[in-house]
């Protein structure tokens, strides 16, 4: 809503091209317009600003100010002429928007000193420290029903016939379009009986028949590799939100610990409720 409502705002400003004056580091307080009484100062205009999405870095900036100072005017006299109380579901609304600004408030104190060097470095010898590099496979299997079809497949193979045309031809895997080519995969991908085979195997070689909960599979070992450990720069992204997530739910935990959180309201309701938004409109 907030970008539907700005758009007019900022075809009108570059219309007009009115400009904003720079000034030097002034207070959030400062006043830029007042309507009936009621400030609207620097602060309330970054405060909207910082909502905006990215393709509103692409304005000029004396546009943007005229832009988001506009919008706050508007807005405040759209206020100003509202009569009576808010309506049932704006003020629910209004409690909800209250709520998650506080609780921002709060995650952003608490996340901020979870991420320091000496827990990246914990969390990353947690979770690669002592593990071995790990060898991953690719390999290429044909599919079918019965033990015969697998053994007679192995022969035609060993014949020199080529392992991607009888995949093709015969598979009734997802892969067999494709030749049976399965990828590369690690252990514990593929269930073990088909895991345990692959292992077996020299690259090259193609398996004797193997059962698997899926049927019964003829199986070729195109390439191994070695996984190595990522780097602690590569995966620093990863471990970061591991940590503000980990910080943050320690934290309401323990909130809600020593907080009296009572949801028997729910006990007997209907989950579809959660999707009646015309009860807001009653």
């Amino acid at each position: 809503m907030l970008q539907r409502l700005l758009a007019p705002v900022f075809l009108a400003a570059l219309a007009a091209g009115a400009p904003a004056a720079a000034q030097d580091e002034p207070a959030l307080d400062r006043v830029i317009a007042t309507v009936g009484g009621t400030e609207i100062t620097l602060g309330h205009m970054l405060a909207l600003r910082v909502t905006l999405p990215e393709q509103y870095n692409q304005i000029p900036p004396d546009v943007l100010f005229q832009g988001v100072l506009d919008q706050l005017v508007q807005q405040e006299l759209l206020s100003q002429a509202h009569e009576g109380a808010l309506s049932a579901a704006a003020q629910l609304r209004l409690d909800n928007e209250r709520r998650a600004i506080s609780a921002a408030e709060v995650i952003g104190e608490v996340t901020a000193g979870a991420v320091t060097d000496a827990a990246l470095r914990d969390a990353y010898e947690s979770e690669y420290g002592g593990t071995t590099d790990e060898t991953e496979y690719r390999a290429s299997h044909i599919l079918v029903e019965t033990e015969a079809k697998a053994q007679s497949l192995v022969g035609e193979i060993a014949d020199g016939a080529n392992f991607a045309a009888l995949a093709q031809e015969h598979s009734t895997g997802p892969s067999g379009p494709s030749g049976g080519e399965l990828g590369w995969f690690g252990a514990g991908v593929m269930v073990p009986e088909f895991e345990g085979a692959v292992t077996a195997l020299d690259v090259g070689e193609v398996s004797d028949p193997v059962q698997t909960q899926f049927g019964w599979h003829v199986i070729k070992l195109n390439e191994t590799r070695i996984k190595e450990q990522p780097d602690l720069d590569e995966v620093r992204g990863e471990l970061t939100d591991t940590l503000r997530r980990e910080a943050l739910d320690a934290h309401v935990a323990n909130l809600e610990a020593d907080s009296a959180v009572d949801r028997s309201g729910s006990d007997g309701l209907d989950p579809a409720l959660v999707n009646r938004f015309d009860l807001l409109e009653n």
